[in-house]
C-alpha cells in the first residue's frame, strides 16, 4: 500500500476580467462516504444517486467491497464515472484496506472491520501515517475489539460481532473519531454510549450533526444527552435510497473566484437546508462585502446560489472551529482583503492532510503576505503579492487556495494540482471552464 497520486505542476491562470459563470459541483464527499458505510451495514440493498466519485470516495468503495459489500452501478458493473450506485450488504470478512489520505476511510472503516470475521489491515499514503488515529482504535479496544497499532499501518481483528457499550474518548483532534463509532454502533451488541472527555470541544460540529441526521434517516435511535455525549441504541440499520447533495465545501473556491475578481458565480442545486459545513461560506462572504443570494428553490429544496464580488474585500475576525475545512479558502480571501484578518479555533487543522496552519503561513508568506501563526489559528495581514511556487503538500484544499490567489496574482505555480482529485476530479477543467464563462 502507499501513495498512488500523481504530482503535477500547474500555472494558476489569471482572471483577465471578472469571472461570470455557472458552475455545477459534484456530490458531497462527506455525505457520500457516510451513505456508503450505512448502506454497507443496512438490512437490505440501497440506491445512492449523485455520489461523488473521487480518490477518497473510491477508496471507501474499494474498502467496503473488500470487506464483503457488493457495490455496482444501477444498471450493471461499477464503472469509474458511475455516480448512481446500488449497494448490497454482504457477510463481512477481513480485508486489506488502502486509506490513501482519506480521514473518513481510516476513521470510519475500522468500526466496520470490527464487525467482520477475520483480520483487516489498514495502511495509506506516507503523510497519512502521521495523522491521529489512536483515539478510534483505543475506543474500539475498550468496546471489545482486537486492534494492533496506534497509527497507520494497523490491524483490526473481528469475530463477526462487537460487544459495544460505554466508552470515553478525547475527540478534540477530529469529529471523525465520533462519527466513525456512531455510524456502526447500532450493529454493536449493546450499541454505544460515547462520551467526549477532552478539555476542548469536538471540532467540526456540523459533521457530527450530519452523521446524526443520516443515522436517524436510517431508522437508528440516536440520542445526545449532552453537548459532549452520544448514545446509539442497538438495532437494524434500515436501507435508505439517498440523493447526495453537491459538495458545498468544494464549491467555495469557485465562489471565492467571484469575490476576488468582482465577478458573479452561480452554483445550481444549492440546498436550502443542509448539515454541510460548506453552507457557512454564505455568511462569510457577506461579511467580506459580497452579495450572496439563494435564488428560487425547486420542489426538492434546492436553489441556485449567486455570489457577486465587491469592489474590495473586507477583513474578518472569525472563529472557524465548526467549519475548519473552509480555512484554506477563507485564508486566501483574507490575503486579498483590504485589512488584517484573524482566524481562530482551528488548532485541529495541524492534524489534517498536512499541518494546514503551517502550510498556509508558508505559502501565503511565499507570495508576499504577512502571516503569523497562533496557537489556534492565523493572523493574516495583506501586502502586495507576487508570483511564486505554491506547495500543495498533497492537500486538495491547499491546492485550491493557490488557485484562488493565482486568479489575481500572476506567476503562482501550484506544485501538485492533481491532489484535488482527492475530492474533486477534473478541478482544472472546471476552473478553466469557469474562467471561460461556461459551466
Amino acid at each position: 500500500m502507499g501513495d498512488n497520486s500523481q504530482v503535477s505542476h500547474w500555472s494558476a491562470p489569471v482572471a483577465a476580467t471578472p469571472v461570470h459563470a455557472e458552475v455545477p459541483v459534484p456530490g458531497s464527499k462527506s455525505l457520500t462516504n457516510r451513505a456508503l458505510v450505512l448502506a454497507a451495514l443496512a438490512d437490505a440493498p440501497s440506491r445512492l444517486t449523485g455520489t461523488l466519485r473521487s480518490r477518497d470516495t473510491d477508496l471507501m468503495i474499494r474498502a467496503l467491497a473488500a470487506l464483503g459489500t457488493r457495490i455496482e452501478g444501477v444498471s450493471g458493473p461499477l464503472g469509474p464515472d458511475h455516480t448512481d450506485l446500488l449497494i448490497t450488504p454482504g457477510e463481512l470478512r477481513g480485508a486489506d484496506v488502502e486509506c490513501g489520505l482519506a480521514g473518513t476511510v481510516m476513521r470510519f472503516v475500522p468500526s466496520v472491520a470490527a464487525l467482520a470475521t477475520g483480520t483487516s489491515t489498514f495502511d495509506g499514503d506516507p503523510a497519512a501515517r502521521v495523522r491521529p488515529q489512536a483515539t478510534v482504535l483505543d475506543a474500539l479496544r475498550a468496546l471489545g475489539a482486537q486492534a494492533t497499532g496506534d497509527s497507520l499501518p494497523f490491524s483490526v481483528t473481528g469475530t463477526g460481532s462487537l460487544r459495544g457499550g460505554r466508552v470515553e474518548m478525547d475527540a478534540s483532534a477530529s469529529s471523525q473519531f465520533v462519527s466513525g463509532l456512531l455510524l456502526s454502533a447500532a450493529r454493536f451488541d449493546e450499541g454505544v454510549e460515547l462520551v467526549h472527555v477532552g478539555t476542548s470541544p469536538v471540532p467540526s460540529g456540523p459533521h457530527i450533526e450530519m452523521t446524526l441526521e443520516m443515522l436517524r434517516e436510517s431508522g437508528v435511535t440516536v440520542e445526545q444527552p449532552t453537548t459532549s455525549s452520544w448514545r446509539v441504541l442497538p438495532g437494524p440499520i434500515s436501507a435508505v435510497d439517498r440523493v447526495v447533495e453537491p459538495d458545498l465545501s468544494n464549491a467555495t473556491p469557485f465562489l471565492a473566484a467571484a469575490a476576488v475578481t468582482g465577478g458573479t458565480v452561480r452554483i445550481p442545486h444549492w440546498p436550502v437546508s443542509t448539515t454541510q459545513p460548506g453552507d457557512a461560506i454564505r455568511g462569510i462572504l457577506r461579511g467580506m462585502g459580497a452579495s450572496v443570494t439563494l435564488e428560487t428553490a425547486d420542489g426538492a429544496g434546492h436553489g441556485t446560489l449567486v455570489v457577486v464580488g465587491p469592489g474590495s474585500l473586507s477583513p474578518v475576525n472569525l472563529d472557524l472551529s465548526a467549519i475548519g475545512e473552509l480555512t484554506p479558502t477563507v485564508a486566501a480571501l483574507c490575503a486579498l482583503a483590504d485589512g488584517p484578518s484573524r482566524l481562530t479555533g482551528i488548532a485541529h487543522l495541524r492534524g489534517h492532510e498536512t499541518d494546514r496552519l503551517a502550510a498556509l503561513a508558508a505559502e501565503l508568506g511565499a507570495v508576499g503576505c504577512e502571516v503569523t501563526e497562533l496557537d489556534d489559528g492565523l493572523e493574516i495581514t495583506p501586502a502586495p503579492l507576487h508570483g511564486a511556487p505554491w506547495r500543495a503538500y498533497a492537500d486538495h484544499r491547499m491546492a485550491t487556495a493557490g488557485a484562488i490567489i493565482g486568479l489575481v496574482v500572476p506567476g503562482v505555480r501550484v506544485d501538485d494540482i492533481d491532489s484535488t482529485a482527492k475530492t474533486m476530479p477534473g478541478f482544472t477543467a472546471m476552473w478553466a471552464g469557469m474562467l471561460a464563462g461556461r459551466g
